[in-house]
């Protein structure tokens, strides 16, 4: 499967499941790869350059947490997992976020 192909379905699936796409990371010789309707789908959404292809979603979860995944664009399914408590600052949540970057980077790279 493509990469536009593989993008829009993976967005459609996790709507589907009650979580917001929150931003799309990717390497640059990907998001030139990407035509048609993906490309029209990157103007609406929060992107940035990358050295992994993944996704970031988000959606709230039990006692008044909110669940971020990371999924990494590919066939392969492969994501992080964490929840984040309501009194956590953005910094504190940013730092974790990264370092799931560096992971998913790290298992991406093997």
């Amino acid at each position: 499967m493509n990469k536009s192909n593989l993008l829009q379905d993976l967005i459609a699936t996790y709507e589907k499941h009650g979580w917001s796409v929150r931003q799309v990371l990717l390497k640059s010789e990907t998001r030139s790869e990407l035509q048609g309707d993906a490309q029209a789908l990157l103007q609406k959404l929060n992107t940035r350059e990358a050295e992994v292809d993944a996704l970031w979603f988000s959606r709230t979860s039990h006692n008044n947490r909110e669940a971020w995944e990371l999924r990494l664009l590919a066939e392969m399914q492969y994501a992080l997992f964490e929840t984040f408590e309501s009194d956590e600052t953005e910094e504190q949540r940013n730092e974790v976020k990264l370092e799931m970057e560096a992971r998913l980077r790290d298992y991406g790279n093997r």
